[in-house]
Protein backbone atom coordinates (compact mmCIF):
# COMPACT_ATOMS: atom_id res chain seq x y z
CA UNK A 1 0.00 0.00 0.00
CA UNK A 2 2.62 2.59 1.02
CA UNK A 3 6.24 3.34 1.71
CA UNK A 4 7.09 4.39 5.25
CA UNK A 5 10.19 5.91 6.84
CA UNK A 6 11.06 5.13 10.46
CA UNK A 7 13.42 7.65 12.08
CA UNK A 8 15.16 6.28 15.17
CA UNK A 9 16.95 2.97 15.68
CA UNK A 10 16.72 2.44 19.44
CA UNK A 11 14.63 -0.23 21.13
CA UNK A 12 11.31 1.24 19.96
CA UNK A 13 12.58 1.80 16.42
CA UNK A 14 13.54 -1.87 16.28
CA UNK A 15 10.05 -2.96 17.32
CA UNK A 16 8.39 -0.64 14.79
CA UNK A 17 10.60 -2.02 12.03
CA UNK A 18 9.75 -5.60 13.01
CA UNK A 19 5.99 -4.95 13.11
CA UNK A 20 5.95 -2.99 9.85
CA UNK A 21 7.95 -5.77 8.18
CA UNK A 22 5.31 -8.27 9.30
CA UNK A 23 2.58 -6.22 7.56
CA UNK A 24 3.85 -6.24 4.00
CA UNK A 25 0.35 -5.67 2.61
CA UNK A 26 0.31 -2.24 4.34
CA UNK A 27 3.98 -1.23 4.46
CA UNK A 28 5.18 -2.15 0.99
CA UNK A 29 8.57 -0.48 1.50
CA UNK A 30 10.39 0.47 4.69
CA UNK A 31 13.27 2.87 5.25
CA UNK A 32 14.95 2.89 8.66
CA UNK A 33 17.07 5.99 9.31
CA UNK A 34 19.18 7.12 12.24
CA UNK A 35 22.19 9.23 13.09
CA UNK A 36 24.12 5.93 13.29
CA UNK A 37 23.32 3.82 10.25
CA UNK A 38 25.05 0.76 11.68
CA UNK A 39 22.24 0.52 14.25
CA UNK A 40 19.72 0.49 11.40
CA UNK A 41 21.69 -2.21 9.61
CA UNK A 42 21.76 -4.37 12.74
CA UNK A 43 17.96 -4.15 13.01
CA UNK A 44 17.54 -4.79 9.29
CA UNK A 45 19.52 -8.02 9.64
CA UNK A 46 16.89 -9.33 12.10
CA UNK A 47 13.89 -8.79 9.83
CA UNK A 48 11.91 -11.24 7.75
CA UNK A 49 12.23 -9.15 4.57
CA UNK A 50 14.68 -6.58 3.18
CA UNK A 51 14.40 -2.91 4.10
CA UNK A 52 16.44 0.16 3.21
CA UNK A 53 18.64 1.95 5.76
CA UNK A 54 19.95 5.49 5.80
CA UNK A 55 21.99 7.93 7.88
CA UNK A 56 20.41 11.21 8.90
CA UNK A 57 20.76 13.83 11.62
CA UNK A 58 17.20 14.44 12.83
CA UNK A 59 18.21 17.88 14.14
CA UNK A 60 19.07 18.97 10.60
CA UNK A 61 15.98 20.02 8.60
CA UNK A 62 17.79 20.34 5.22
CA UNK A 63 19.29 16.85 5.68
CA UNK A 64 15.86 15.44 6.56
CA UNK A 65 14.29 17.16 3.55
CA UNK A 66 16.98 15.78 1.24
CA UNK A 67 16.41 12.24 2.53
CA UNK A 68 12.61 12.50 2.31
CA UNK A 69 12.78 13.80 -1.25
CA UNK A 70 15.11 10.99 -2.23
CA UNK A 71 13.03 8.22 -0.66
CA UNK A 72 9.52 9.71 -1.11
CA UNK A 73 7.75 7.92 1.77
CA UNK A 74 4.04 8.45 2.38
CA UNK A 75 4.54 8.68 6.16
CA UNK A 76 7.29 9.27 8.69
CA UNK A 77 7.18 7.37 11.98
CA UNK A 78 9.22 9.47 14.39
CA UNK A 79 10.73 7.38 17.20
CA UNK A 80 13.80 9.57 17.59
CA UNK A 81 14.26 11.86 20.62
CA UNK A 82 11.40 14.19 21.65
CA UNK A 83 13.75 17.15 21.10
CA UNK A 84 13.57 16.38 17.38
CA UNK A 85 9.80 16.38 16.88
CA UNK A 86 9.62 19.89 15.45
CA UNK A 87 12.49 19.50 12.99
CA UNK A 88 10.93 16.31 11.64
CA UNK A 89 7.50 17.98 11.42
CA UNK A 90 9.10 20.88 9.53
CA UNK A 91 10.70 18.46 7.07
CA UNK A 92 7.42 16.60 6.57
CA UNK A 93 5.61 19.84 5.80
CA UNK A 94 8.26 20.86 3.27
CA UNK A 95 8.10 17.52 1.46
CA UNK A 96 4.38 16.67 1.73
CA UNK A 97 4.73 13.64 4.04
CA UNK A 98 2.35 12.53 6.81
CA UNK A 99 3.80 12.46 10.34
CA UNK A 100 3.45 10.29 13.48
CA UNK A 101 5.29 10.26 16.81
CA UNK A 102 5.09 8.57 20.21
CA UNK A 103 6.12 11.40 22.58
CA UNK A 104 5.52 15.14 22.67
CA UNK A 105 8.14 17.75 21.95
CA UNK A 106 10.27 19.10 24.77
CA UNK A 107 13.13 21.61 24.60
CA UNK A 108 16.51 20.02 25.13
CA UNK A 109 17.47 22.58 27.78
CA UNK A 110 14.22 22.47 29.81
CA UNK A 111 12.30 19.51 31.23
CA UNK A 112 8.98 20.93 30.02
CA UNK A 113 6.47 18.45 28.64
CA UNK A 114 3.80 20.36 26.71
CA UNK A 115 1.90 19.85 23.49
CA UNK A 116 1.55 23.56 22.70
CA UNK A 117 4.56 23.63 20.38
CA UNK A 118 3.11 20.86 18.24
CA UNK A 119 -0.50 22.04 18.51
CA UNK A 120 0.73 25.33 17.01
CA UNK A 121 1.35 23.39 13.76
CA UNK A 122 -2.37 22.68 13.32
CA UNK A 123 -3.12 25.20 10.57
CA UNK A 124 0.10 24.44 8.69
CA UNK A 125 -0.81 20.73 8.45
CA UNK A 126 -4.40 21.60 7.51
CA UNK A 127 -3.19 23.91 4.73
CA UNK A 128 -0.79 21.21 3.49
CA UNK A 129 -3.50 18.54 3.54
CA UNK A 130 -1.31 16.38 5.78
CA UNK A 131 -1.99 14.35 8.91
CA UNK A 132 0.17 14.63 12.03
CA UNK A 133 -0.72 12.04 14.70
CA UNK A 134 0.75 12.75 18.12
CA UNK A 135 1.49 10.27 20.89
CA UNK A 136 0.90 6.91 19.21
CA UNK A 137 2.86 4.84 21.72
CA UNK A 138 1.38 3.16 24.78
CA UNK A 139 1.35 5.99 27.29
CA UNK A 140 0.71 8.29 25.63
CA UNK A 141 -1.04 6.30 22.96
CA UNK A 142 -2.92 3.15 23.85
CA UNK A 143 -3.93 4.65 27.21
CA UNK A 144 -5.51 7.59 25.35
CA UNK A 145 -7.35 5.18 23.06
CA UNK A 146 -8.42 3.11 26.10
CA UNK A 147 -9.94 6.25 27.59
CA UNK A 148 -11.72 7.12 24.34
CA UNK A 149 -13.00 3.55 24.01
CA UNK A 150 -14.50 3.55 27.51
CA UNK A 151 -16.03 6.98 26.89
CA UNK A 152 -17.56 5.74 23.62
CA UNK A 153 -18.89 2.36 24.74
CA UNK A 154 -19.32 2.26 28.52
CA UNK A 155 -19.93 5.73 30.01
CA UNK A 156 -22.06 8.77 29.19
CA UNK A 157 -19.52 11.01 30.95
CA UNK A 158 -16.07 10.31 32.35
CA UNK A 159 -15.24 12.09 35.61
CA UNK A 160 -12.06 10.49 36.97
CA UNK A 161 -9.13 8.82 35.25
CA UNK A 162 -6.20 6.95 36.76
CA UNK A 163 -3.59 5.73 34.27
CA UNK A 164 -1.51 3.00 35.90
CA UNK A 165 1.76 1.86 34.30
CA UNK A 166 3.41 -1.10 35.99
CA UNK A 167 6.57 -2.84 34.88
CA UNK A 168 6.96 -6.05 36.82
CA UNK A 169 10.09 -7.04 34.90
CA UNK A 170 13.58 -7.64 36.26
CA UNK A 171 16.70 -7.26 34.10
CA UNK A 172 19.25 -8.07 36.82
CA UNK A 173 21.16 -4.77 36.72
CA UNK A 174 21.56 -2.69 39.91
CA UNK A 175 20.28 0.34 37.98
CA UNK A 176 19.13 0.69 34.38
CA UNK A 177 16.32 2.33 32.45
CA UNK A 178 13.97 0.54 30.08
CA UNK A 179 14.02 3.35 27.53
CA UNK A 180 16.34 6.26 26.73
CA UNK A 181 18.04 7.05 30.09
CA UNK A 182 18.04 10.81 29.54
CA UNK A 183 14.33 10.97 28.71
CA UNK A 184 13.43 8.51 31.48
CA UNK A 185 15.26 10.36 34.24
CA UNK A 186 14.07 13.81 33.10
CA UNK A 187 10.52 12.51 33.17
CA UNK A 188 10.75 10.90 36.60
CA UNK A 189 12.55 13.86 38.18
CA UNK A 190 10.12 16.51 36.91
CA UNK A 191 7.57 18.07 39.25
CA UNK A 192 4.28 16.16 39.39
CA UNK A 193 1.17 17.70 37.87
CA UNK A 194 -2.30 16.19 37.96
CA UNK A 195 -5.62 17.51 36.70
CA UNK A 196 -8.23 18.46 39.30
CA UNK A 197 -11.30 20.71 39.14
CA UNK A 198 -10.39 22.44 35.91
CA UNK A 199 -6.69 23.07 36.45
CA UNK A 200 -3.34 21.39 36.89
CA UNK A 201 -2.13 21.03 40.48
CA UNK A 202 1.64 20.88 40.97
CA UNK A 203 3.30 18.84 43.72
CA UNK A 204 6.83 17.62 44.34
CA UNK A 205 8.01 14.67 42.27
CA UNK A 206 7.21 11.17 43.52
CA UNK A 207 5.52 12.30 46.77
CA UNK A 208 2.17 10.54 46.28
CA UNK A 209 2.40 6.76 46.63
CA UNK A 210 -0.10 3.89 46.42
CA UNK A 211 -0.07 0.10 46.45
CA UNK A 212 -1.65 -1.60 43.48
CA UNK A 213 -2.40 -5.28 42.85
CA UNK A 214 -2.45 -6.13 39.15
CA UNK A 215 -4.85 -8.67 37.70
CA UNK A 216 -3.84 -12.10 36.41
CA UNK A 217 -1.10 -12.65 38.99
CA UNK A 218 1.30 -9.97 37.72
CA UNK A 219 1.89 -8.88 41.34
CA UNK A 220 1.48 -6.03 43.81
CA UNK A 221 3.62 -2.93 43.39
CA UNK A 222 4.34 0.53 44.75
CA UNK A 223 3.10 3.12 42.28
CA UNK A 224 3.93 6.84 42.37
CA UNK A 225 1.99 9.77 40.97
CA UNK A 226 3.89 11.73 38.34
CA UNK A 227 3.19 13.96 35.38
CA UNK A 228 2.75 12.41 31.97
CA UNK A 229 1.93 14.24 28.78
CA UNK A 230 -1.34 12.48 27.99
CA UNK A 231 -2.93 14.23 30.97
CA UNK A 232 -2.71 17.50 29.03
CA UNK A 233 -4.42 16.23 25.90
CA UNK A 234 -7.00 14.06 27.68
CA UNK A 235 -8.08 16.87 30.02
CA UNK A 236 -8.44 19.08 26.93
CA UNK A 237 -10.42 16.63 24.82
CA UNK A 238 -12.59 15.22 27.63
CA UNK A 239 -13.78 18.38 29.42
CA UNK A 240 -16.04 16.36 31.75
CA UNK A 241 -12.92 15.09 33.57
CA UNK A 242 -12.83 16.29 37.16
CA UNK A 243 -9.60 14.53 38.07
CA UNK A 244 -6.92 12.78 36.03
CA UNK A 245 -3.74 11.22 37.43
CA UNK A 246 -0.85 9.16 36.10
CA UNK A 247 0.87 6.48 38.20
CA UNK A 248 4.01 4.46 37.51
CA UNK A 249 5.68 1.64 39.43
CA UNK A 250 9.24 1.96 40.75
CA UNK A 251 11.24 -0.38 42.94
CA UNK A 252 12.89 0.86 46.13
CA UNK A 253 16.23 -0.02 44.52
CA UNK A 254 15.55 2.21 41.49
CA UNK A 255 14.47 5.13 43.65
CA UNK A 256 17.49 4.86 45.94
CA UNK A 257 19.90 4.90 43.01
CA UNK A 258 18.05 7.83 41.47
CA UNK A 259 18.18 9.77 44.75
CA UNK A 260 21.95 9.32 44.98
CA UNK A 261 22.46 10.33 41.35
CA UNK A 262 20.34 13.44 41.87
CA UNK A 263 22.22 14.34 45.06
CA UNK A 264 25.59 14.28 43.28
CA UNK A 265 24.29 16.24 40.30
CA UNK A 266 24.43 13.52 37.65
CA UNK A 267 20.79 14.00 36.63
CA UNK A 268 21.23 17.71 35.90
CA UNK A 269 20.46 18.99 32.38
CA UNK A 270 22.57 22.13 32.89
CA UNK A 271 26.01 22.01 31.18
CA UNK A 272 29.14 21.95 33.35
CA UNK A 273 32.76 22.55 32.42
CA UNK A 274 34.97 19.46 32.66
CA UNK A 275 38.61 19.67 31.63
CA UNK A 276 37.88 22.46 29.20
CA UNK A 277 34.81 20.80 27.68
CA UNK A 278 31.15 21.53 28.25
CA UNK A 279 29.20 18.40 29.17
CA UNK A 280 25.62 17.79 30.29
CA UNK A 281 25.72 15.49 33.36
CA UNK A 282 22.60 13.50 32.45
CA UNK A 283 23.95 12.85 28.95
CA UNK A 284 27.22 11.63 30.45
CA UNK A 285 25.27 9.38 32.83
CA UNK A 286 23.32 7.93 29.90
CA UNK A 287 26.61 6.78 28.37
CA UNK A 288 27.46 4.87 31.56
CA UNK A 289 24.15 3.03 31.87
CA UNK A 290 23.21 -0.15 29.97
CA UNK A 291 21.77 0.45 26.51
CA UNK A 292 17.99 -0.15 26.87
CA UNK A 293 17.83 -2.14 23.65
CA UNK A 294 20.33 -4.60 25.18
CA UNK A 295 18.01 -5.47 28.08
CA UNK A 296 15.57 -7.53 26.03
CA UNK A 297 17.07 -10.98 26.46
CA UNK A 298 17.70 -10.41 30.17
CA UNK A 299 14.33 -9.06 31.28
CA UNK A 300 11.81 -11.45 32.82
CA UNK A 301 8.33 -10.71 34.13
CA UNK A 302 5.33 -8.79 32.83
CA UNK A 303 4.00 -5.30 32.32
CA UNK A 304 0.46 -4.25 33.22
CA UNK A 305 -0.65 -0.90 31.81
CA UNK A 306 -4.18 0.41 31.80
CA UNK A 307 -6.80 2.96 32.77
CA UNK A 308 -9.31 3.04 35.60
CA UNK A 309 -12.14 5.29 34.44
CA UNK A 310 -14.93 6.47 36.71
CA UNK A 311 -18.05 8.12 35.36
CA UNK A 312 -21.78 7.78 34.93
CA UNK A 313 -23.97 5.62 32.73
CA UNK A 314 -27.71 6.24 32.64
CA UNK A 315 -27.33 8.40 35.74
CA UNK A 316 -25.52 5.73 37.79
CA UNK A 317 -21.86 5.76 38.86
CA UNK A 318 -19.73 3.17 37.10
CA UNK A 319 -16.01 2.27 37.24
CA UNK A 320 -14.31 0.51 34.34
CA UNK A 321 -10.78 -0.90 34.16
CA UNK A 322 -9.19 -1.52 30.76
CA UNK A 323 -5.66 -2.93 30.53
CA UNK A 324 -3.01 -4.87 28.64
CA UNK A 325 -0.56 -7.37 30.10
CA UNK A 326 2.62 -8.10 28.14
CA UNK A 327 5.32 -10.67 28.87
CA UNK A 328 8.91 -9.49 28.45
CA UNK A 329 10.18 -12.85 27.24
CA UNK A 330 7.37 -13.35 24.75
CA UNK A 331 8.10 -9.91 23.29
CA UNK A 332 11.78 -10.74 23.00
CA UNK A 333 11.04 -14.01 21.22
CA UNK A 334 8.98 -12.15 18.62
CA UNK A 335 10.98 -8.96 18.00
CA UNK A 336 14.18 -9.26 20.09
CA UNK A 337 13.07 -6.51 22.47
CA UNK A 338 11.67 -6.26 25.99
CA UNK A 339 8.05 -5.33 26.66
CA UNK A 340 8.61 -1.62 27.33
CA UNK A 341 9.84 -1.04 23.79
CA UNK A 342 7.28 -3.52 22.44
CA UNK A 343 4.29 -1.80 24.04
CA UNK A 344 5.46 1.52 22.57
CA UNK A 345 6.48 0.27 19.14
CA UNK A 346 3.40 -1.79 18.30
CA UNK A 347 0.95 1.14 18.76
CA UNK A 348 3.24 3.28 16.59
CA UNK A 349 2.97 0.72 13.79
CA UNK A 350 -0.81 0.45 14.28
CA UNK A 351 -1.23 4.24 14.22
CA UNK A 352 0.76 4.34 10.99
CA UNK A 353 -1.48 1.63 9.58
CA UNK A 354 -4.57 3.68 10.53
CA UNK A 355 -3.22 6.68 8.57
CA UNK A 356 -2.10 4.71 5.52
CA UNK A 357 -5.41 2.85 5.30
CA UNK A 358 -7.29 6.16 5.46
CA UNK A 359 -9.12 5.35 8.70
CA UNK A 360 -7.42 8.16 10.61
CA UNK A 361 -6.23 10.35 7.75
CA UNK A 362 -7.47 13.91 8.08
CA UNK A 363 -5.55 17.18 7.63
CA UNK A 364 -4.25 18.72 10.84
CA UNK A 365 -2.46 17.84 14.07
CA UNK A 366 -4.33 15.31 16.19
CA UNK A 367 -3.86 13.53 19.48
CA UNK A 368 -4.67 9.88 19.21
CA UNK A 369 -7.82 10.03 21.39
CA UNK A 370 -9.42 12.37 18.84
CA UNK A 371 -9.67 9.46 16.39
CA UNK A 372 -12.18 6.58 16.36
CA UNK A 373 -10.79 4.07 18.89
CA UNK A 374 -12.48 0.99 17.48
CA UNK A 375 -10.19 0.04 14.54
CA UNK A 376 -7.09 0.72 16.64
CA UNK A 377 -8.40 -1.45 19.48
CA UNK A 378 -9.18 -4.23 17.00
CA UNK A 379 -5.61 -4.13 15.70
CA UNK A 380 -4.16 -4.17 19.21
CA UNK A 381 -5.79 -7.57 19.65
CA UNK A 382 -4.56 -8.74 16.24
CA UNK A 383 -0.95 -7.61 16.51
CA UNK A 384 0.30 -8.51 19.97
CA UNK A 385 -1.33 -6.22 22.55
CA UNK A 386 -4.54 -7.96 23.68
CA UNK A 387 -6.64 -5.97 26.16
CA UNK A 388 -9.44 -6.64 28.60
CA UNK A 389 -12.23 -4.54 30.09
CA UNK A 390 -13.66 -5.31 33.53
CA UNK A 391 -16.16 -3.44 35.67
CA UNK A 392 -15.03 -2.58 39.19
CA UNK A 393 -17.22 -1.95 42.20
CA UNK A 394 -18.15 1.76 42.44
CA UNK A 395 -16.54 1.79 45.91
CA UNK A 396 -13.11 1.08 44.41
CA UNK A 397 -10.33 3.46 45.47
CA UNK A 398 -6.56 3.29 45.07
CA UNK A 399 -4.76 2.17 48.22
CA UNK A 400 -2.91 5.41 49.01
CA UNK A 401 0.13 5.03 51.28
CA UNK A 402 0.51 7.93 53.72
CA UNK A 403 -1.27 11.25 53.23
Amino acid sequence: MSKVMIIGAGGVGGVVAHKCAQLSEVFTEIVLASRTESKCQAIAAQLSRPIHTAQVDADDVPALVKLLRREEPKLVINVALPYQDLTIMDACLETGVHYLDTANYEPIDTAQFEYRWQWDYQQRFVDAGLTALLGSGFDPGATNVFTAYIAKHYLDEIHELDIIDINGGDHGYPFATNFNPEINIREVSAACRHWENGEFVTTAAMTKKARYSCPEGVGTFNIYRMYHEELESLSTHFPSLIRAQFWMSFSDNYLKHLEVLENVGLTSISPVDFQGQSIVPIQFLAQLLPEPSALGGLTKGKTCIGCIVRGVKNGKEKVMYIYNISDHQRCYEEVQSQAISYTTGVPAAIGAKMILEGKWRKPGVWNIEQCDPDPFMCDMNRYGLPWKVVELDPSFQLDIVGK
